[in-house]
């Protein structure tokens, strides 16, 4: 074991109690630690041993280590005709090309469909057949394909249209599409029912008939490998030679995958993991005038991770579709011009701040109500008047946080409400809401496992906050009975080196599926402590061993965390968190992001 290492303490197992409450009351568990299944990767990889025990701890044996730490699509990329309808849905295409039919894209207005629209735009656009991209307005249309919507392609003379991160519940509109003599492909990856709508072909690794194996993909990994099948049927059939032109690079797609994949929050396993590796190299090529641009406002001055695409990079691109224009995210990805990507940059920066604002006083008004009103349900649910459809997705996300349950957050305009719902390990929320759709008690609704939207009439809300409440029950019960937080070790302040924490970031990327490794350091004192940003405490710690270590907690001003951190009045304190390099301005140093705290 290296110097770096010899502070890490890995003993304990799943459901040993370090700490029974903290001070935003949950209860920190060791992760299950299988001592000798890490000891046995260190040894074959040469790994300080606490890195091979976290790798263990996330289920990695000898088998599958090397591809853990060096996931490539050569060994993870699957043929993309195991995924049902795709053989089907690349022979449409590949006619509506050599024919010469005008094609669109209609993609959701999150950052996994602004990612899938532009990959396929840009495709489409190498091999000269430039697609019309539409993204609905989510204030004036909602989610999903529309009956005006398709009506209008098919006006502008559009044959074949392909749904992205939508679709596979869109029975209605798809049926108009097909009256009026428009042909669909849906590619998709949230939760589908025994029936499917009218089309071409419907690409969802979770159709019910689909054994491919890759539900975990978001729809901008389904989207690639339907590019990769066009790709190839247009080699097989001479189109490149024929055209005199050149393959276009899929490869050098992968950032927008990589920026998918992060932001829906699927699991960072398998191809998951690989997409994601490779297209964050991809990323740091700055080859995509978008991504370069939205870099540039968004002030990264490293090298692109995991965490810049999940938390600088996608709410911008987001915030197009939430509080602005939907379309300039989509069009911020595929457009070649750096000029006008950084004119879109900027715009989806200003709507990105207008965003936080608005979010700041639903999420207020949202948590005094759940404080009230949430009890023993199993499923929070708060609705209000006039509360931003934008917004209500990301605050109920910080009710789940807060609650460690499903959340549900209501906007309601008239009699008629859109709500938004993220869930928590083990609750399968999407599956839920379409059961409420099924039993007639919403007007649309659909989603997949952490997430779920639907639309509700005012005079119904009970009713589906029952129904919903009760399917939820069991699950909750059983998942989420005593909000927790998994340490995977604990480490004093001395030991938190530049060396052992840049070996933590051979186990990225992190993410859903493969947790940043979190680390209990205890006995600290808060040397100097201060409120930064948009409520942040940053704090200065020092050890008993006599180490020193800077840390920040987010959004932790005004809240038990922030308040224990900025009134210790000397006391000492045991911290839980991630451990992360600090390369700015060219220095090697550490930093803790501080999770929790508790008194020693």
């Amino acid at each position: 074991m290296n110097a770096s290492a010899e502070p890490i303490s890995s003993a304990g197992h799943e459901g040993n109690v370090l700490v029974p409450r903290s001070v935003t009351g949950r209860r920190w568990l060791m992760g299950n630690m299988d001592d000798r299944a890490g000891l046995a990767l260190a040894q074959r990889l040469g790994l300080p041993e606490m890195i091979a025990r976290v790798m263990a701890a996330r289920g990695v044996g000898l088998d599958s280590a090397e591809g853990f730490l060096n996931p490539t699509l050569r060994d993870t990329l699957p043929d993309p005709s195991s995924l049902v309808g795709m053989e089907e849905a690349t022979e449409r295409m590949v006619k509506a090309l050599v024919d010469g039919e005008a094609i669109g894209i209609f993609g959701d207005y999150d950052v996994d469909g602004a990612t899938s629209s532009a990959l396929l735009a840009r495709f489409m656009a190498a091999i000269g057949a430039p697609a019309r991209v539409y993204i609905p307005d989510r204030m004036k249309e909602g989610y999903g394909p529309t009956t005006p919507a398709m009506l209008q392609l098919r006006a502008e003379g559009i044959g074949l249209v392909v749904t992205v991160d939508c679709g596979t519940t869109a029975f209605e509109p798809l049926e108009a599409a097909g009256n009026a003599g428009l042909d669909v492909i849906v590619v998709d990856h949230h939760v589908a029912e025994p029936a499917l709508p009218r089309a071409a072909s419907v690409i969802n690794p979770n159709r019910l008939d689909d054994t491919s194996g890759l539900g975990a993909l978001a729809a901008v990994g389904v989207s690639f490998l339907f590019v990769v099948a066009i790709n190839r049927m247009l080699r097989e059939q001479g189109w490149y030679v024929r055209n005199d032109c050149r393959e276009p690079n899929l490869l050098g797609m992968l950032d927008l995958v990589a920026l998918g994949t992060v932001c829906d929050v699927v699991p960072l396993v398998g191809l998951n993991r690989a997409f994601v590796s490779q297209g964050l190299k991809v990323m740091a090529k700055r080859q995509n005038p978008g991504i370069v641009a939205l870099s540039d406002v968004a002030r990264i001055d490293s090298r692109l991770s995991e965490y810049h695409a999940g938390f600088l990079l996608g709410p911008r691109v987001n915030a197009g579709g939430r509080v602005g224009e939907a379309l300039v995210g989509a069009r911020l990805l595929m457009t070649h011009d750096a000029a006008e990507a950084n004119e879109l940059a900027k715009r989806l920066d200003e709507w990105n701040t207008e965003r936080r604002e608005i979010e700041a006083v639903v999420l207020a008004q949202a948590m005094a109500q759940a404080d009230e009103s949430s009890g023993n349900a199993a499923l929070v649910v708060v609705a209000g008047d006039g509360w931003h459809p934008g917004v209500i997705g990301i605050v109920a996300g910080r009710l789940k946080e807060r609650f460690n349950r499903p959340a549900l957050v209501i906007g309601f305009e008239g009699e008629v409400g859109k709500g938004s719902g993220r869930s928590v390990e083990g609750v399968d929320l999407g599956t839920a809401v379409i059961a409420a759709r099924q039993a007639g008690l919403l007007i649309n609704g659909g989603g997949h496992k952490m997430a779920a939207g639907l639309t509700v009439k005012r005079d119904k809300l009970p009713e589906v906050q029952h129904f919903l409440d009760e399917r939820v029950a069991d699950d909750v019960a059983r998942n989420a009975v005593v909000p927790t937080l998994t340490i995977d070790g604990s480490i004093a302040v001395k030991g938190v080196q530049p060396d052992f924490v840049e070996s933590l970031q051979r186990l990225a990327p992190f993410g859903s599926g493969n947790s940043e490794p979190r680390f209990a350091v205890p006995s600290v004192r808060v040397a100097k402590a201060d409120v930064v940003g948009t409520g942040h405490v940053r704090c200065f710690l020092s050890g008993a061993d006599g180490g020193r270590l800077k840390a920040i907690a987010f959004r932790a001003a005004g809240e038990p965390l922030g308040d224990a951190l900025l009134q210790t009045d000397g006391l000492s304190l045991q911290l839980a968190g991630k451990l992360r390099p600090d390369n700015w301005q060219g220095r090697e140093d550490v930093q803790m992001i501080i999770d929790d705290a508790a008194p020693v």
